[in-house]
């Protein structure tokens, strides 16, 4: 038992510890948030800008994505676009079809591929840059739509010759899709209006977040370059950018909408390789971090960023110790729920992020705790990604599927793309029926039972969701079976 007990107190402590950070951030928000320095005025001459498209297999989403690139305001004798084309399926035809369009119409754009997908996303970005000599590189991923106005509002900001990156915040063209959709938008705006927001402000060492940004060419060769080693380049290259002295801007107030995974199998496959991937970083530059000569405050700050998703694997200890802690009579239960107070840290980030950010914030709201409830149920689904990125497990970069969503009535089941039932909806299952069981346990402690109540709805809706949705594709595929068949009879 006194081993139980101690591993109990570490995960409560180590979430406590992510809590009160979450709290922290959100409290150097709110000082700050007024302080937005002003746009550096436009340069006497503008440089030369690659944009940078990674795609892979995006039938639905490449038209949408060079319309809005075609329309980016910015010299055309200084603006050359790389489709970084990495599709097997019939994007690669789609794309040449409107290449050949755009560039009828005077836009220097090309399509870009390779015999082998070598690196992934890594790989095409590096393999990018051989090709064009622009002294700025702007990244679009396939689902964003940057505004016309993007490149003159973020290219000013490399006047300062130690600024390497210059990042712009996510908007949602399908928040309001569904109830998953709207949740995730929270979460994504928790990150972007208060973490990057309150970390770039403090001189804190921040993230490129893959897309809708741009990067000074010099700074990509001098940090060594895209590197494939971990599934998040982007994590990677940002921190060792930064640890070579070079300074990242965020911009908040410039938005570049994009699409919110609707399916939950698609959620679920971003966040293990969001996961995994930031593991990986931290296992590589954790050292480097700790060893630079970076303040302390930026070291601690940098670990607790780069960890992050180590919440997920101290949550489902924390579950699977309630049933032999129940019968426990020792200080570490009397003191847990104490420290358990931390875990209002990030609800009140998003909170503060939605009043912040306007617009419908007091309906917003209203969906918080089924927000809490989503961040629950996903922890046995990212506690595997950890594993894997613990244990030196290697997986391929595996894209989050999109299918150009606008409005509610838009359909995905019918895509080639919607993926099918992951096996982990079985022990999201068991764990909502073991946080149950918890509950009715002889003696139990009542300062447990809103933690397991939590637990059980958090899987619940993650496992109840991933079920319907399959019942949801195999019904699409019966009817389009039948469909088929009556169509053969009758001709």
């Amino acid at each position: 038992m006194p081993v139980i007990e101690l591993l109990y107190a570490i995960c409560v402590t180590l979430l406590g510890a992510y809590g009160l950070n979450s709290l922290l951030l959100t409290w150097m928000y709110l000082r700050q948030r007024r302080c937005i320095p002003p746009q550096p005025p436009p340069p006497a001459e503008w440089p030369h800008v690659t944009v940078q498209l990674p795609i892979y297999n995006e039938v639905h989403m490449v038209e949408r994505l060079l319309g809005a690139v075609a329309m980016l305001d910015y010299p055309r004798d200084k603006l050359k676009i790389q489709v970084l084309d990495d599709s097997t399926d019939t994007t690669r035809q789609v794309v040449a079809s409107l290449v050949s369009r755009l560039q009828q119409q005077g836009l220097d754009i090309v399509q870009v591929t390779r015999a082998k997908r070598t690196g992934f996303k890594a790989g095409a970005l590096s393999f990018g840059l051989t090709q064009t000599d622009s002294e700025l590189i702007a990244i679009f991923d396939a689902d964003f739509l940057p505004p016309p106005d993007f490149l003159r509002r973020t290219v000013p900001y490399f006047s300062d010759a130690q600024v390497g990156c210059v990042q712009t915040r996510w908007g949602h063209v399908n928040r309001y899709y569904s109830l998953l959709t709207e949740l995730q938008a929270l979460g994504v705006d928790g990150h972007f209006v208060v973490e990057q927001f309150a970390r770039n402000r403090g001189n804190y060492f921040i993230n490129f977040n893959g897309t809708a940004g741009i990067w000074r060419r010099a700074c990509i060769e001098d940090a060594g370059g895209w590197h494939g080693d971990t599934l998040t380049e982007d994590l990677d290259l940002s921190y060792r950018a930064q640890l070579r002295g070079w300074r990242m801007v965020y911009l908040p107030q410039l938005i570049a909408p994009a699409e919110l995974p609707a399916q939950i199998s698609a959620f679920k496959r971003q966040q293990a390789r969001w996961a995994q991937g930031s593991i990986q970083t931290a296992i590589k530059l954790i050292r480097p971090l700790l060893s630079s000569n970076q303040p302390l405050r930026i070291k601690l700050e940098g670990v607790l960023h780069l960890t992050g998703y180590l919440v997920h694997p101290l949550m489902l200890a924390v579950i699977l110790l309630t049933f032999p802690m129940s019968f426990s009579r020792s200080w570490v239960v009397m003191g847990a729920p104490w420290l358990m107070i931390a875990a209002v840290g990030p609800p009140l980030m998003y909170t503060v992020a939605q009043i912040s950010d306007g617009g419908n914030w007091s309906y917003r709201l209203r969906l918080l705790p089924m927000l809490v409830m989503l961040g629950t149920g996903m922890c046995l689904n990212n506690t595997v990604a950890v594993i894997r990125a613990l244990l030196g497990v290697q997986t391929s970069f595996q894209r989050t599927p999109k299918f150009d969503l606008r409005r509610a009535g838009d359909n995905w089941v019918s895509s080639i793309y919607a993926l099918r039932r992951d096996a982990m909806v079985w022990g999201e299952i068991v764990l909502a029926l073991l946080a149950v069981a918890a509950i009715f346990l002889p003696g139990v402690r009542w300062t447990f039972i809103p933690w397991l109540l939590l637990y059980a709805g958090g899987f619940s809706y993650v496992g109840g969701l991933s079920l319907y949705q399959a019942y949801q594709l195999q019904r699409w595929a019966t009817l389009a079976r039948r469909s088929a068949t009556e169509a053969g009879v009758a001709r």
